[in-house]
């Protein structure tokens, strides 16, 4: 049961507590909301000018006034019905089962009218954002990506096959810029249904037997580029006891 004094000292709280939110909503006009767009917090007339990120900065923005508004009003709401409360004769008795709420509870959180057992914030909602679905790294959501030596069409690959068709980069957005606004994209130059440059042109039977070179335009800038480096292969020379004529016969030259 709450003394006088405490109950005096309890009521001041809440009244201060209320003045000061409601100075504070009233001076940022409730985090801009009340303004009819959120260009108007930034000063833009449109968003047809502005760069996808910027949106996406704004909107960031604009969700988080709206999170702090809901907070500053549930507060005020709670001082109300505590205020409400007081006014009944019932303050300091919990709304769900009655019993006396603790006076330390009252003094550190004097806008409550429920006891720690019965708090309706006890408690951590699950509900996320269908949005966050598609925000989750690519990788490890398949099978497949979990190998170490992946070598299949993977999450990375279905990403690439959609930005083919336009992201909303340019060029100078990219450290090696693009000469194609639809090469505009992470590794656009990457090979496409193949690894290394020669399985284009080598082959052999299905027991990794009889090997053989099927002569094309890019069999010959591979030699071409093998013969201005002075190697046999794309990663580096072969050891001295592997060389053949071919390299042999490149350095007499």
């Amino acid at each position: 049961m709450l003394s006088t004094q405490q109950l005096s000292e309890l009521r001041l709280q809440l009244l201060q507590e209320k003045s000061e939110v409601e100075n504070y909503l009233q001076q940022n006009d409730h985090f801009g909301l009340e303004r009819g767009h959120a260009h108007e917090s930034v000063g833009e007339l449109s968003s047809y000018d502005n760069h996808p990120a910027d949106e996406g900065t704004e909107l960031y923005e604009r969700e988080k006034d709206i999170a702090l508004n809901e907070h500053y009003e549930v507060q005020l709401m709670n001082i109300n019905r505590g205020l409400e409360a007081m006014e009944n004769g019932i303050y300091g008795k919990c709304e769900v089962c009655g019993k006396d709420i603790p006076v330390e509870r009252l003094q550190a959180l004097p806008n409550t009218t429920f006891c720690i057992e019965h708090s309706p914030e006890q408690f951590v909602s699950h509900d996320r954002p269908v949005e966050e679905g598609v925000l989750m790294p690519p990788f490890g959501k398949f099978d497949m990506d979990e190998q170490d030596e992946n070598v299949s069409f993977d999450a990375e690959d279905s990403w690439q096959a959609v930005a083919a068709y336009g992201t909303s980069d340019t060029p100078s957005d990219l450290a090696f810029p693009q000469e194609n606004y639809s090469d505009t994209y992470t590794e656009a130059d990457e090979n496409i249904g193949y690894v290394e440059d020669y399985e284009n042109f080598v082959g052999n039977d299905m027991y990794g037997n009889n090997i053989k070179v099927y002569p094309n335009d890019q069999h010959e800038q591979y030699e071409d580029a093998l013969d201005e480096e002075g190697t046999m292969t794309i990663f580096g020379d072969l050891p001295a006891y592997e060389h053949d004529s071919y390299v042999d016969e490149h350095e007499d030259k």
